[in-house]
């Protein structure tokens, strides 16, 4: 019971004091931004960051998780049928093309609008400083979850989008997989919305409009590349199952590494601006 009790205390202790600090470089404490200089080394971090972030929201445990249990369902409901192996693949990847561009469509639409919201003021620098900051509470969540996953809500997406991607699977109509699709990246947003939002207020710190939507379609196509691999390799029970071993034995870790970067991507944009 003590242990618990220091580490809940540590763990709390050391979170609250990065977010005071994320604080005070949002500019709640000083009227300025604190430094100015880091603003060059944004164009050389920038690419890099898109690249890996997308991969890695990809792999975020609420997208691939649901995916797994999408493809489960598809798998089963082509199974079922009299077709032979290749038109059964044939039909699992027509199926999963259509979800995963649903989701992709769905993710993209929601980057573009809140890029557009910071744009749109982007000269006084506020709207990129409070998404980092907002980006940065929410890795701090992300860490808090995997350390301390028993104090408060997790943040994680509804518990019904298995079902739902499942029963889309079955009915296996493109209105179906379009919907499921539009629903599940919707309800990912809060488990993976704090990666999203801090990518999203580097990329409103750009010379160009253009440059920023830009990084973003970039940012979305690597989004899926994690999906589009686990649906070309999960056209067969084995590996489906080995891919369902791994996310089961290392979904938390992979929250915690999410978590950690965006708390270090929103202090970046924070000392930048």
């Amino acid at each position: 019971m003590a242990t618990s009790l220091w580490r809940r205390t540590v763990v709390l202790s050391l979170l609250g004091i990065v977010a005071m600090g994320a604080a005070s470089l949002a500019g709640l404490w000083h009227p300025t931004p604190p430094v100015d200089a880091m603003r060059v080394y944004l164009p050389q971090v920038t690419l890099p960051l898109v690249l890996v972030a997308g991969v890695m929201d990809g792999i975020n445990p609420c997208a691939f998780t649901v995916l797994l249990l999408f493809v489960a369902g598809m798998l089963a409901t082509v199974q079922a049928g009299s077709e032979g192996t290749s038109s059964v693949r044939s039909r699992l990847l027509g199926m999963g093309a259509i979800y995963i561009g649903a989701i992709f469509l769905t993710y993209l639409a929601l980057g573009v609008g809140m890029l557009r919201s910071m744009t749109l003021v982007s000269h006084t620098h506020l709207p990129a400083r409070l998404a980092a900051l907002a980006a940065v509470l929410l890795g701090l969540w992300m860490i808090k979850d995997f350390f301390l996953p028993d104090l408060g809500w997790r943040l994680a997406a509804p518990g019904r989008v298995g079902a739902i991607a499942r029963q889309a699977a079955q009915k296996a109509t493109k209105p179906a997989l379009i919907g499921s699709g539009f629903l599940i990246a919707l309800c990912t947003i809060p488990c993976s919305g704090a990666v999203y939002l801090g990518v999203v207020s580097l990329l409103a710190l750009q010379p160009t409009a253009l440059l920023g939507y830009g990084y973003l379609v970039l940012y979305n196509l690597m989004f899926v590349v994690p999906l589009v691999v686990t649906l070309l390799a999960a056209t067969s029970r084995p590996t489906l199952n080995r891919l369902a071993h791994w996310n089961l034995h290392h979904r938390e870790w992979v929250r915690l590494a999410l978590g950690s970067g965006v708390v270090i991507v929103g202090l970046f944009v924070l000392a930048a601006v």
